[in-house]
């Protein structure tokens, strides 16, 4: 991988082709007139389970801009996160590769605090766009690095960011502090911070005195971004930490929001309460910069997609993954299935569902050709372009995913209908191996390994071809 990063760096360095409204893709070029090139706006929530939004069938939350958002674009059945947990699933969506082959691959903390940081030579889809003439902002959860790091966003190919760096600063949605572009602001939050002995090394808090909601300060950002850059063609990449816990805060405070409205009379316990007021108040983000969008002028030349980092934790009042099995986590469908809506005003046909089998991997390379710009050639993801606009789209052969964990690694593999779970993916043994037809078991019931031993054999053989080594996440075979 070692090679492979270097060419990609070196691929970067070397091209460099400006973006202009003649450079889109052939699949734009028959408009008559001569559109500018498209912002993109990406919205990522955290730990949001399949099933927690109406569009996607929630039956106790309110969700109404989103659902809209859906009706007026398209709905992804069948879309993956690149991970079960933040850091390796962020990690995917910034490189284009999948967890066999980029560098994160499970949430590790590193120093001098944060989570494992992405290398220099990494090419994102920041740098990419920002190469192509883009102004990138990314206001919210990083995870893969943190300030004068190589992992740093800003030296990711963000031009601006604000939010957190760390994952375990990022528990505490009434935080002491956050960052502009390196530098801490502080907030009118008083906090009390864990014990360095902790896990969390001394980061994880709660807030004692609540003045200043984080995710509202990423929203007012957020606007004041499009604002300022309505004239130029943009990328906002958007992950908010909610609905997240906070791990760190007291027992049945866990759920940080403002107010519990428009659920604070229901008869659910306060942390259910908290939840859904969380995704309510998300939605109303998501309003809101669609909103501004259209105040902008700019609304039909931008793309918008909403998704979730992985899938979310089981919950018996809002059933958040409905069939699914598993959670947040796990390689089982509850783990890895999220939402995914993408609205692009007279691009995208409305109200329309697609089941085209895709990843965070395929991202990358949607913006790339989105904007006229070549991806690096070596990466895992196909671009959705050609389902957004309504045209022939190329399948993957196969999605894999790997999860280290403090347990054995664990293995997925999905090709066709076909789904393969590996609790000990270190093993190099078929026996170990679950076998699901998704098309007929999506709840992942019934095992069907001791019936197709063929296709067992397939699934073992394109999971010894996805994974590459990693020195940071070794299968305990490869440890010396």
């Amino acid at each position: 991988m070692k090679t492979i990063r270097k060419t990609r760096r070196e691929f970067l360095k070397t091209t460099g082709i400006g973006v202009t409204a003649l450079s889109l893709p052939h699949l734009l070029t028959c408009e008559k007139k001569a559109q500018p090139p498209p912002n993109i706006i990406f919205i990522m929530a955290d730990d949001l389970g399949y099933r927690d939004l109406g569009c996607y069938g929630q039956n106790h939350i309110q969700t109404p801009n989103i659902d809209k958002m859906a009706r007026e674009g398209m709905r992804f059945s069948q879309h993956y996160a690149g991970s079960p947990v933040c850091a390796p699933s962020r990690c995917v969506l910034m490189t284009g590769l999948h967890s066999g082959h980029a560098l994160v691959r499970g949430n590790r903390e590193a120093d001098p605090y944060g989570q494992l940081q992405i290398p220099d030579e990494t090419v994102t889809v920041a740098e990419l766009l920002k190469q192509a003439g883009y102004t990138t902002g990314m206001i919210g959860k990083w995870g893969l690095g943190v300030e004068n790091t190589p992992g740093d966003p800003n030296k990711q190919g963000f031009d601006f960011f604000y939010g957190y760096y760390c994952q375990v600063h990022a528990h505490n949605s009434f935080p002491e502090y956050l960052y502009r572009n390196g530098q801490k602001e502080k907030l009118q939050n008083e906090v009390v911070y864990m014990d360095p002995s902790h896990w969390t090394r001394g980061l994880g808090s709660y807030a004692t005195k609540k003045v200043d909601y984080s995710q509202d300060l990423c929203l007012q950002e957020a606007l004041h971004f499009i604002e300022s850059n309505k004239n130029q063609p943009f990328f906002l990449y958007l992950p908010f930490t909610i609905p997240h816990n906070n791990g760190e805060a007291p027992a049945g405070e866990m759920n940080e929001v403002p107010s519990l409205e428009p659920y604070s009379n229901e008869s659910w316990k306060r942390e259910d309460k908290a939840y859904a007021a969380m995704i309510t108040r998300l939605d109303g983000y998501v309003g809101k910069i669609l909103d501004q969008l259209k105040a902008a002028g700019i609304d039909e030349n931008t793309l918008v997609m909403f998704t979730s980092d992985n899938g979310g934790h089981i919950n018996d009042v809002f059933q958040s993954n409905g069939e699914l099995r598993g959670q947040k986590r796990d390689l089982f469908e509850g783990g890895i299935r999220v939402p995914l809506i993408a609205r692009w005003p007279a691009k995208i046909q409305t109200n329309t569902v697609s089941e085209h089998v895709s990843a965070f991997w395929d991202f990358l390379p949607t913006a790339c050709e989105l904007v006229g710009t070549t991806a690096p050639a070596n990466i895992d993801g196909i671009s959705l372009l050609p389902t957004l606009l309504g045209k022939e789209q190329p399948q993957h052969d196969y999605l894999y995913w790997e999860f280290h964990w403090w347990q054995p690694a664990k293995q997925a593999v999905r090709f066709g209908d076909w789904k393969a779970v590996k609790l000990h993916g270190d093993e190099n043994n078929e026996s170990q191996l679950m076998l699901f037809n998704l098309a007929e078991d999506l709840a992942e019931q019934h095992d069907l390994a001791a019936q197709h031993p063929d296709i067992v054999a397939r699934a073992q053989a394109l999971m010894n071809e996805a994974h590459t080594h990693s020195p940071h996440f070794p299968f305990e075979s490869e440890k010396s």
